[in-house]
């Protein structure tokens, strides 16, 4: 008897097509990552690789909703791949969509410090940036005028500890996070304390500056703090929660060096010398 075959439906060229695509922008977003954080390309290839990589994961998004709809339509094979092209497409671009989301929300600045009147200065730091990178320099009032309405709670930090307690319980801040200090001068007299450091953002490793001053303040010290992005004229508020974040931790680390003051002894009454030997007390008459 012979043995009837039943044809397969086809399956979608849209949605293999799909799923091709959103799985080659995986490794491709990766690549990108790679060279930021090994440092082996600067930042516009960096860019670039990772915009590619935001391009096919779009495409691949684009071509997995019209393959649904025909799948939908006409019946074909394909909801798989087109599911997972759909999937992973969402998920290389939700990151970005919510950075574009804080971008709207919060000011257009790169640049964050507890004194916009006399920031911290990027000394050694400033040699390292390269031609691309964003200006040492403070951008001045408006930029303080944004950072005053979107961040009013970044203010200098004025402690009871003395300038060398909070010079070193920032070191000590800096050090657990894993910062690369690039430059330290601890406080001696009336010189400011001063430390030099740079930070990866979680994701793709960018190089963020931040520089910390420590000033003695009559029997205590006042830090300040400045964080800006290397490259880029917008943040998207990461240096403001780091400013944030490295203040309340330092407030934590530091501890009052009062002198403490040694114990008294405790004196013990003068007891009476004994009688001497062969002496006997007068007796009344």
């Amino acid at each position: 008897m012979p043995v009837r075959r039943i044809a397969a439906e086809p399956a979608s060229r849209l949605a293999l097509w799909a799923r091709r695509i959103a799985g080659f922008s995986l490794p491709v977003a990766a690549l990108a990552i790679v060279i930021e954080r090994a440092s082996l390309l600067e930042i516009v290839p960096v860019l670039a690789t990772f915009a590619a990589a935001l391009a096919m994961a779009i495409i691949a998004v684009l071509l997995a909703a019209f393959a649904l709809v025909g799948i939908w339509r006409d019946g074909t094979e394909g909801f798989g791949a087109a599911m997972t092209a759909l999937l992973i497409g969402v998920a290389l671009l939700a990151y970005p969509a919510f950075l574009g989301v804080q971008a709207y929300r919060l000011p257009a600045i790169a640049d964050v410090t507890t004194d916009p009147i006399d920031p911290p200065r990027f000394e050694t730091i400033g040699r390292l940036r390269s031609r691309q990178a964003n200006p040492i320099a403070y951008a001045g009032l408006y930029a303080a005028e944004l950072q005053k309405t979107g961040y009013p709670d970044i203010v200098p930090l004025d402690t009871a500890t003395s300038a060398r307690s909070a010079y070193d319980a920032t070191m000590a801040v800096i050090t657990k996070r894993r910062w690369q200090v690039i430059n330290t001068r601890a406080p001696v007299g009336n010189r400011d304390g001063y430390i030099e450091a740079v930070a990866r953002t979680p994701i793709m490793g960018f190089r963020d500056d931040i520089a910390v001053r420590i000033r003695a303040v009559g029997q205590g010290a006042r830090v300040d703090v400045r964080s800006a992005s290397r490259y880029g004229r917008i943040d998207f508020g990461t240096n403001a929660a780091r400013v944030r974040a490295l203040l309340e931790d330092i407030d934590d680390s530091a501890t009052v060096d009062k002198p403490e003051q040694p114990a008294r002894p405790v004196q013990k009454a003068k007891q009476p010398p004994p009688p001497a030997k062969g002496h006997q007390p007068a007796k009344g008459r």
